[in-house]
């Protein structure tokens, strides 16, 4: 009698965690933040921004180490030095110092801006993919989407990247078209002022 009455109170339990859990069923996507950065537009804009950045950087420090390696040559030839009256070379010297200085401080300001710039783009790029990833949610009928950084493994099947970077560049088009009918605008203003 006991065990029927705990195999009926299994059977019950069993039929409600069941029809439970078929009630809370999730499904889940999974996004690669990377693929969307380096294969979408957006991504593939901010990357342009952030190397055309860098190499304006770049020239500046390499102008400066140029400057810098000159110099260096010239202290390091004996005959060179030789010819130069003691005021000259203390005026070399102080140039040298202070275009050491100012190496230190490009070299610092590169490194900071470069890494504040690339804060700005991951920031931008998650709110971008946060977008389409509630776009592609709502259209697949999704309750999570997550980052692929964040799981230790997923099924192929979960992976909605390619989708959601359709979204990115969906929305990628739209601003950039709203952005040419207000230069546009603009531009018509402008000329019919004039």
């Amino acid at each position: 009698m006991i065990r029927k009455a705990l195999f009926a109170l299994f059977v019950v339990f069993g039929l409600s965690t069941g029809a439970f859990a078929s009630e809370a069923k999730s499904s889940v996507g999974i996004v690669n933040f990377t693929n969307c950065m380096t294969d979408s537009k957006t991504g593939k804009q901010e990357q342009a921004s952030f190397e055309s950045l860098k190499t304006q950087m770049t020239s500046l420090l390499e102008d400066s180490e140029k400057q810098l390696t000159e110099l260096s040559t010239k202290f390091n030839d004996p005959e060179y030095m030789d010819g130069l009256s003691p005021e000259a070379e203390e005026e070399m010297k102080v140039k040298f110092r202070s275009l050491s200085e100012e190496m230190n401080r490009y070299q610092n300001q590169y490194y900071q801006v470069l890494n504040q710039a690339n804060m700005k783009i991951v920031q931008t790029m998650g709110a971008h993919i946060q977008e389409a990833s509630e776009q592609v949610a709502k259209n697949k009928k999704l309750t999570v989407v997550m980052n692929k950084e964040a799981c230790f493994f997923h099924a192929a099947a979960l992976d909605v990247t390619g989708l959601v970077i359709a979204e990115m560049d969906k929305a990628f088009e739209l601003r950039n078209a709203k952005v040419a009918d207000a230069q546009n605008n603009d531009a018509q203003n402008g000329s019919a002022k004039k």
